[in-house]
């Protein structure tokens, strides 16, 4: 899954006043009841469905049966769309746990699994390069309100900051792998059990030629952890390390 846009690749003040409620058109429009949010809420269903190299003004306008040109009465370009339909999906959690924003570990742990849920909602976003992120109203409150559950645990601004792009990044990394793994089969036409089906008699005489020793003693379930198990796996040891950290820099007694 190659990165194939990045943010802010359109005018990025226009993007910013359609974001901060700057830049919406009065009501006067080619369509009553068309809007900004209108147009943005149907361009992520169209990404959501079609993927991300399906996703053009064109096809937008006409999922919502008005002209190509009448979206650019509403939204400058591709460019600053793509800006709006990430600040409208990454807004903050809808449901969040009891302890979150008090308990660190519940917070990162409940982040995490939005995360998650987030990409393979919306896979499109794992194609997107936002290194340098186009800060809108809902990315900046999921970010607030993910830092409120760090407080008081003895992290600067910065650590907490890394904290929450190295969570992020874990999930990013087994999010791409789970989505590329369903979209596989379909883009190739090669089912899984026929992928694997094609490769076991070479592996099968490597193994009994004792080539492979370690992987031939592996047990039979060894590829079997489906996306989520993975997630869970392995988000457990990294904050289990981080509460280290935090448990190390307590007073005595504390």
């Amino acid at each position: 899954m190659a990165t194939t846009e990045h943010t802010g690749s359109g005018d990025l003040s226009r993007s910013m006043a359609l974001l901060w409620g700057t830049g919406e058109r009065s009501q006067r429009g080619p369509k009553p009841g068309l809007s900004v949010t209108a147009v943005v809420q149907a361009a992520v269903e169209l990404a959501d469905e079609e993927g991300l190299a399906a996703l053009s003004m064109r096809k937008v306008a006409a999922r919502l049966g008005v002209g190509t040109m009448s979206l650019y009465r509403y939204v400058p370009g591709k460019g600053e769309l793509l800006d709006l339909m990430l600040d409208h999906v990454q807004g903050p959690l809808d449901h969040v746990p009891e302890g979150f924003g008090t308990d660190w570990r519940i917070t990162l742990e409940a982040v995490a699994r939005g995360s998650w849920h987030l990409y393979t909602t919306h896979p499109w976003l794992l194609q997107i390069n936002q290194t340098r992120p186009v800060l809108g109203p809902n990315s900046m409150a999921s970010f607030d309100m993910a830092l409120a559950g760090l407080d008081g645990i003895g992290l600067s601004g910065k650590e907490k900051a890394t904290v929450l792009v190295a969570v992020d990044n874990y999930v990013t990394g087994t999010a791409r792998m789970a989505v590329l793994a369903q979209q596989s089969a379909a883009e190739t036409g090669v089912s899984d059990e026929d992928f694997w089906a094609a490769q076991y008699p070479y592996i099968e005489k490597a193994m009994n030629r004792g080539d492979y020793p370690q992987i031939a003693a592996l047990p039979a379930d060894t590829f079997t952890s489906e996306g989520p198990d993975i997630l869970e796996f392995g988000l457990k040891p990294l904050l289990d390390g981080l509460e280290l950290m935090i448990n190390a820099r307590r007073p005595p007694g504390d």
